[in-house]
Order: structure tokens, then sequence, then C-alpha cells
């Protein structure tokens, strides 16, 4: 996971999102990742790009409503 997070930072430039000013696919695999990498705290503090994009993606309504912790079907505690 963290060479992927590595390479990922490496390639992103200081755009909004990960290939431009648009959302794309990329985001869509990439939050996914992220969430998960810090329900394991994992450390994200070495890709401080790949995180405002992961910040920016969870200010839109889309990604709040798909969180695991959204789904009716949801087992709550295992999302504390």
């Amino acid at each position: 996971m963290r060479e992927g997070f590595t390479a990922l930072e490496e390639t992103v430039t200081d755009d909004k999102f990960c290939v431009g000013e648009q959302l794309t696919v990329a985001e869509v695999y990439l939050v996914p990742q992220i969430y998960n990498a810090l329900r394991f705290n994992v450390d994200m503090t070495a890709y401080p790009k790949i995180m405002q994009i992961y910040q920016r993606c969870n200010e839109l309504t889309a990604f709040e409503l798909a969180k695991p912790e959204n789904q009716a079907d949801s087992p709550s505690h295992q999302y504390a």
C-alpha cells in the first residue's frame, strides 16, 4: 500500500484532483484505499498531495454518501 501511495504522491501535481481539475475514476479508486489505510492507522503524513485530494473528495456529497458507515446495511461498530 505504501509503495502505491508513494508512487502516486510522486506522480500527481498540485492540481485539484489526480489528473487535473476534474474528478476522474482515479479518485473513485483512491478514496477507498486511503479510507482503509486510515482505518488501519497507516501514517499518511508522507503523502500530503493525495491526502489533499482525499479531503476534497470527502467534501463531495457522493463520496460522503458512499462511505461504509453511511450504508444502511453496515454494522456501525466496524467503522468506529
